[in-house]
């Protein structure tokens, strides 16, 4: 296959991610306990500084800084693609890890560390490759945006939604975007890679739900129970399998592993096949239908008292399209004095698989690894995709890397033990490389 530049940030990709996770960037969902953002958004700004990229770091609130670079195309009547990372990550309980999650450890191969894969990889990938091409004096073809944002792990509301809503000029241009949680390979032999790029994502709802009744001492019988009302609905929710919904996206990608296995999918019953795709087959079936979880319960102060009042929290995900669907399920298994008040809510995003940048994609994929067959997919969970489809992008999920076929990837985001590897990060790389100077 030929060859292409790059070398720089292949050497060094590795140790900025290192340096990336020992910078505790945990985001707890109130910025009164959360750290590091401003720090690493000052990190990234010193390692653009060095090489003469300029930017501009923005705050929604004290330390949640979100930074942007704009790297010139050669044509500025294109219109730019926009790169984004989150910078922020889910809490890590060091005890529970055989590595200290902000060490950044590299070790048999791999880089250790909360973030890893979510996202700070994709962050020292593309830091990485702007660096080499400003000391090499690559010019890419369009104008690339660099979005290097707050919040994501709780919404993004004080990160994405604010670059949108308050500096949109920083995103001047932009009609598409690539980001996370897309281009990573599922291998089905020795010589074909099934490479997952992110054309949707459901559509975010975090609730809280509340059941009020009677207080009261606890020896009595007591048929105004609080508890009582909030765990029944939360047991309907939790115990309910939505119905199966396959989107557009979700058939291609059925289709494709249909081609690649030589099977035949019940379409009725989509995840008995998809389960020979491993741990990522978890990740695949709940893009299948609308999904809520119990996720938290709150109740009480004391043994001996009935309490006014309880609360739960639920993860709630909708698939494109169906967000009024997705509603009126979730009343009817709520059902009567519960009531339901939205935590983050926020729209489920789609696109097509097809167009000039897929093009880009599926080249740079395929330059660098004779086995690819890239495939569009929806993910489960959400991305600040969200926000930047507001301003008109067309967003992707787009972080190459060439995963080991006996990997448990899935497993990795917000998990124990985090870490990707090292050949993965250079794989990724060079396939950016590839991609982002013609896309």
């Amino acid at each position: 296959m030929d060859s292409i530049s790059g070398a720089g940030a292949q050497d060094e990709v590795a140790g900025l991610l290192s340096e990336l996770i020992r910078m505790d960037t945990t985001n707890t969902g109130s910025t009164a306990t959360s750290a590091g953002e401003r720090a690493a958004a000052e990190w990234v700004a010193g390692k653009l500084d060095e090489v003469g990229i300029g930017s501009t770091i923005v705050e929604s609130e004290r330390g949640r800084a979100s930074l942007v670079a704009r790297i010139p195309g050669a044509d500025p009547t294109r219109p730019g693609l926009l790169v984004h990372g989150h910078l922020d990550v889910v809490p890590a309980d060091p005890a529970e890890w055989s590595v200290h999650p902000f060490s950044g450890e590299e070790r048999d191969g791999y880089i250790w560390g909360r973030g890893a894969v979510d996202m700070k990889d994709m962050d020292a990938m593309v830091l990485s490759l702007v660096r080499d091409w400003a000391r090499t004096g690559v010019q890419p073809d369009r104008d690339i945006v660099l979005a290097f944002v707050a919040d994501e792990e709780a919404g993004g509301k004080l990160g994405a939604h604010f670059l949108v809503d308050e500096h949109p000029d920083l995103l001047e241009g932009c009609t598409e975007a690539i980001s996370e949680v897309g281009g990573f390979s599922i291998t089905v032999r020795d010589d074909l890679r099934l490479y997952l790029v992110q054309t949707a994502e459901k559509g975010l709802a975090w609730m809280r739900l509340t059941a009020a009744g009677k207080p009261g001492h606890g020896s009595f019988v007591h048929d105004d129970n609080a508890v009582t009302r909030l765990c029944e609905a939360v047991a309907r929710i939790g115990s309910h399998r939505f119905p199966l919904t396959l989107t557009p996206p979700m058939r291609q990608f059925i289709a494709a592993v249909e081609e690649a296995y030589g099977i035949e999918i019940d379409p009725a019953e989509p995840e008995l096949a998809l389960a020979r795709l491993g741990s990522i087959s978890r990740m695949i079936g709940a893009a299948l239908r609308n999904t809520a979880n119990p996720t938290m319960l709150e109740a009480g102060y004391k043994a001996n008292v009935i309490p006014g009042t309880a609360s739960a929290t639920v993860d709630g995900r909708f698939l494109y399209g169906e967000e009024q669907e997705f509603e009126r399920q979730l009343a009817a298994l709520v059902g009567e004095g519960v009531q339901r008040e939205w935590l983050v809510h926020d729209q489920a995003v789609e696109t097509t698989f097809d167009g000039p940048l897929v093009d880009q994609m599926v080249t740079a994929l395929k330059a660098e690894d004779d086995g690819a067959r890239p495939v569009p997919f929806t993910m489960s969970g959400g991305t600040d995709a969200k926000s930047f489809q507001r301003l008109g992008m067309r967003c992707f999920g787009f972080s190459p890397l060439r995963l080991p076929a006996d990997l448990d990837f899935a497993s990795l985001f917000h998990g124990i033990d985090e870490r990707v590897p090292v050949e993965s990060l250079t794989f990724g790389v060079r396939v950016l490389d590839r991609f982002l100077r013609s896309a």
